[in-house]
């Protein structure tokens, strides 16, 4: 069985992890390869959707599915370590907008991928939790993919906790979006698709762009970078509607 399934149309590309039989946990091959197709995906498609088999979004990372560090130095266990925080950079980084669809739960690096995801649509019944202390495990991986989404708050009672929150609490976490019905998600994701593609490719594209940067900078240098950008995009013939 593939672990990862991929599909296009229109446009969009959807992205499936697919082991439903263990809560789609991820290995490490499978960290690599979705780096590989966020990297990839704007020379096929104007966005992504990024959901999981079954009733569960993503477990966290797959316990028996580790690429083994060289040796136990410092400096090999850093790099061994860069397959995860390549992946959660390659969603970040991705050059198209990436739409994460989560149903049931998102633990660990599951809570990771939805985090960093652009936009975030969750059932009304998903849980997000970073279990890491748990497990003796400082959570820095998972930091990392909250650092520039969630509220401070939010991320602290979260890693402290290890609770479980439910969906609605993780939109005020800044970790969510929006919420739908379990049996509407689909819809709900399938109506924001429709409206992101309804407008120029250069618009989603140099949002992201945007946003990828901006919410790093100073107030003036945002504000210079969004200057920058209006006169150059707008002004495009790619921005007139055919």
């Amino acid at each position: 069985m593939t672990d990862i399934l991929t599909s296009i149309d229109g446009g969009v590309l959807t992205v499936t992890l697919n082991r439903p039989d263990d809560g789609n946990a991820a290995t490490d091959h499978m960290a690599v390869e979705l780096t590989q197709i966020m990297n990839s995906a704007h020379e096929k498609a104007r966005l992504v959707v990024l959901t999981g088999a079954g009733d569960v979004f993503c477990r966290g990372r797959a316990a028996h599915g580790r690429i083994p560090a060289e040796s136990d130095d410092a400096y090999d266990r850093r790099t061994n370590s860069d397959i995860v925080f390549d992946c959660y950079a390659s969603i970040r980084y991705c050059k198209v907008p990436v739409i994460a669809k989560v149903r049931g739960k998102a633990v660990g690096f599951g809570c990771s991928l939805a985090s960093v995801a652009d936009i975030t649509i969750a059932a009304y019944d998903a849980l997000f939790q970073i279990n890491e202390m748990q497990h003796n495990i400082l959570p820095t991986m998972v930091l990392s993919s909250l650092i520039d989404r969630g509220s401070r708050k939010g991320i602290n009672y979260m890693v402290y906790s290890t609770a479980t929150v439910p969906a609605e609490r993780a939109i005020a976490y800044g970790i969510c979006s929006d919420t739908a019905p379990g049996a509407e998600l689909d819809a709900k994701v399938d109506a924001l698709v429709k409206q992101m593609l309804s407008a120029p490719a250069i618009a989603t594209e140099g949002a992201k762009e945007y946003l990828i940067r901006a919410m790093t900078m100073d107030v003036p240098s945002a504000v210079d970078y969004a200057r920058n950008l209006h006169a150059v995009f707008n002004s495009s013939s790619k921005m007139q509607r055919k």
